[in-house]
């Protein structure tokens, strides 16, 4: 195969008390094309979100992973070009960076027919971006739990209940995971920990099962969210305003700055409330409705003639 498309779902990390173990895949999505060239370049052309500011070079993300792949795989790749179409939005807690890892590894590894299996292009892009609570939604789509464990991924995907709404309240300013990382304590207390743990399982559960009574609290957090409110403007009158008007759950997704709630509908009111919420601690915001993505990364061939 000479150039491969492929389609990977933003996802929203954590699920309040679930910190670094469950994701899910959304159904909003980038789209990729790379394909091999003869000259001995690496490039990117990007349209949409990051198109201004995303590196066109081999420092690119995509063109960076799928390196890495044709590395480990012992290949000698002259060129590559990427085409990148943007969506989601970047550095706001979506999984951008995520769909740029699993993209690159899963185009490379279309171009060398399968040199690697699904289980390790998904460890490889877990190495990539450091923690695969982002990485294993996109690859796999639905729900997913994941850990590891002396280096080796432990994963359990859940199918996503058919009626659950999400919606996304993205304000419009950046906030770097490594920013985000940096506000975390480096120890919790005993019954801060079993607070999550409990709810966490609680969650898992429930959405395994399709049930909604109670995700409300199983969502709750004590590990990470108390810590980057101080970065998120607003982010508590958020969570009172989105609760107040019949969410769900409520949480703040991946690392921030988007608050991320449930629904069993599509109902304006709740996001225009939460965007009100933002509005009223000086934070303009956009409001994308959305649901769970049961597709992972998808691949698609052309052979150039």
């Amino acid at each position: 195969m000479e150039r491969v498309f492929v389609r990977v779902p933003a996802t929203t990390a954590n699920l309040g008390s679930g910190f670094d173990a469950i994701g899910m895949a959304l159904d909003v999505y980038n789209d990729f094309e790379l394909e091999l060239t003869k000259d001995d370049s690496w490039t990117a052309e990007i349209a949409g979100e990051g198109c201004e500011d995303l590196p066109r070079d081999e420092t690119n993300l995509v063109l960076r992973s799928a390196r890495f792949l044709f590395d480990r795989a012992g290949v000698d790749v002259k060129g590559l070009r990427a085409k990148i179409s943007n969506r989601i939005p970047l550095a706001r807690g979506l999984g951008s960076s995520a769909t740029a890892i699993v993209a690159g590894l899963a185009g490379a590894n279309a171009l060398l027919d399968r040199a690697f299996n699904d289980d390790e292009i998904l460890a490889m892009a877990s190495l990539l971006e450091g923690h695969p609570d982002n990485v294993a939604p996109a690859c796999l789509g639905g729900i997913v739990v994941s850990f590891e464990n002396d280096g080796q991924l432990w994963t359990q995907r859940i199918v996503p209940p058919a009626d659950l709404q999400v919606v996304l309240v993205v304000p419009r300013f950046h906030l770097s995971t490594e920013a985000a990382r940096a506000a975390l304590p480096r120890q919790v207390s005993l019954q801060d920990a079993v607070f999550n743990v409990g709810r966490a399982a609680f969650l898992a559960s429930a959405l395994g099962k399709g049930s909604f009574d109670g995700l409300s609290f199983a969502m709750e957090d004590r590990l990470h969210q108390p810590y980057r409110k101080s970065l998120v403007p607003g982010m508590e009158e958020v969570f009172a305003a989105a609760k107040g008007a019949g969410a769900l759950g409520v949480a703040l997704s991946g690392a921030g700055p988007t608050v991320m709630a449930l629904s069993r509908q599509n109902d304006s009111r709740l996001g225009e409330a939460m965007a009100a919420a933002f509005a009223a601690h000086g934070v303009q915001s956009d409001v994308i409705w959305t649901k769970p993505s049961s597709q992972g990364a998808l691949c698609q061939f052309e052979e150039k003639g």
